[in-house]
């Protein structure tokens, strides 16, 4: 069920205050501001929570929010944003660049450090929130996506708008055991769009790339083992480890990291998955290969920005 935070009933002596305390409530610690004369701004905020993904749209006028270091010192919240612009235009300022965004294009921005949306005129877009685990985990050179504009008219930027369009229209006729894999699906094509933009701009070379495609998919078929660990792989693949570990040269996460993030993805995508309420958290994390429930409490929040227990409860609702 969505979420919706409006100016519509608010006085217009109290709207600024009100729509500051929505977008922090929304998304993370903020501070807006109206340009003049209007001094005040009218908006809607729709929120939708599918597994560990929050996707909103919002409609508003003009105004200008900023993310300063003093809020970051105040609430350390590590999350990556994703601005998907629908109407209207919107600047993403972060890392000393600056994205300017028309409709079907999109730019990522990072929580932990400062950066700055402005908007002339009134707008609309769509907001991804990402646990920052999560994202970085998936790319090399975060630092150097961020405030980068994805133009929508083509390849993955394009598949992007389109699956977002899609998802925001059909949340409501979403099966509930299908959300762990659609919120996946929908962090895959981003991560696409993103990948484009080139980051730390190495590429991959192609013996390595083929080489960490085949240990993956050994480990993937291995993962609820919990007797899996880089030795076992190497020794199934008939290789060393330290042949292993060359093939994960460069990538944002070392082989162990790996399989971690693939096994609590799958804890995530049973959490989601009605026909398994009645098993125990624990129960879900050893059928995936954890072995200790604290570790692995530890290690859920720090992927996903939310405990294990408060994603189920989220789901319930």
């Amino acid at each position: 069920m969505s979420r919706v935070l409006s100016t519509a009933d608010v006085d217009e002596r109290d709207r600024l205050a009100y729509w500051t305390d929505a977008v922090c409530d929304a998304y993370v610690q903020l501070d807006c501001a109206a340009p003049a004369p209007a001094r005040d701004v009218v908006g809607e905020i729709r929120i939708d929570t599918l597994a560990t993904l929050e996707l909103s749209r919002v409609t508003a006028t003009a105004q200008r929010v900023r993310r300063t270091p003093s809020l970051i010192a105040r609430a350390a919240e590590d999350y990556f944003l994703v601005s998907i612009q629908t109407q209207g235009v919107g600047v993403v300022r972060q890392d000393d660049r600056e994205a300017v965004l028309h409709p079907g294009d999109f730019a990522l921005y990072d929580s932990t450090r400062p950066y700055e949306l402005e908007f002339t005129d009134k707008f609309q877009q769509y907001v991804l929130m990402l646990p920052g685990p999560t994202l970085r985990s998936e790319l090399r050179g975060t630092r150097g996506l961020t405030a980068r504009p994805v133009r929508g008219s083509r390849g993955a930027g394009h598949l992007t708008i389109e699956m977002i369009r899609t998802l925001a229209s059909t949340l409501g006729e979403l099966e509930p055991t299908s959300a762990a894999a659609v919120a996946q699906s929908v962090e895959h094509i981003v991560v696409a769009g993103l990948s484009t933009l080139g980051g730390d701009g190495r590429a991959p070379e192609p013996e390595l790339a083929a080489r960490r495609e085949e240990v993956k998919a050994c480990a993937r078929a291995r993962l609820r083992d919990p007797g899996l660990t880089v030795s076992t792989l190497a020794a199934a693949l008939h290789t060393s480890v330290s042949t292993l570990h060359r093939a994960f040269a460069g990538e944002p996460y070392t082989i162990s990291e790996w399989i971690w993030a693939q096994r609590l993805d799958g804890v995530r995508g049973d959490l989601c998955n009605p026909a398994l309420r009645q098993r125990t958290l624990t129960e879900l994390a050893f059928s995936w290969g954890f072995v200790d429930a604290s570790h692995f409490s530890r290690a859920f929040r720090a992927r996903f920005g939310c405990s294990p227990r408060e994603l189920r409860a989220a789901q319930a609702c």
